[in-house]
């Protein structure tokens, strides 16, 4: 059984900030081949599709397409902010290597 993905309510409380419902946007994380590490994330404000898992919180919403959803099981979407920017994060137990960016990594 392949567990969903968690998002933090950090996350949801960031979507909220930049009005993402108010727009109709959902925050769509999906996964493509490519980056440094093989596999990397897209992480954009998007419309949700037929066929998304959608995972809701806060009256916001993240989705995730059903091909990426194998690659992001059991990962934790969260939101982050440091000195050197603020920024979606990914914590992905499927992931056993990751660049320095954060954005790529390999199963």
């Amino acid at each position: 059984m392949t567990l969903p993905p968690k998002v933090t309510d950090r996350a949801f409380a960031r979507l909220s900030e930049i009005g993402a419902s108010q727009q109709g946007k959902a925050l769509r994380v999906a996964v493509e081949g490519g980056g440094c590490s093989g596999f990397q994330y897209e992480i954009s404000l998007d419309d949700p599709a037929e066929g998304d898992l959608v995972l809701s919180g806060g009256g916001e919403q993240v989705v995730v397409d059903e091909v990426s959803l194998p690659f992001l099981a059991d990962a934790v979407i969260d939101f982050t902010e440091e000195l050197i920017g603020a920024r979606f994060v990914i914590d992905n137990p499927n992931a056993t290597a990751s660049c320095g960016c954060g954005t790529s990594f390999s199963i």
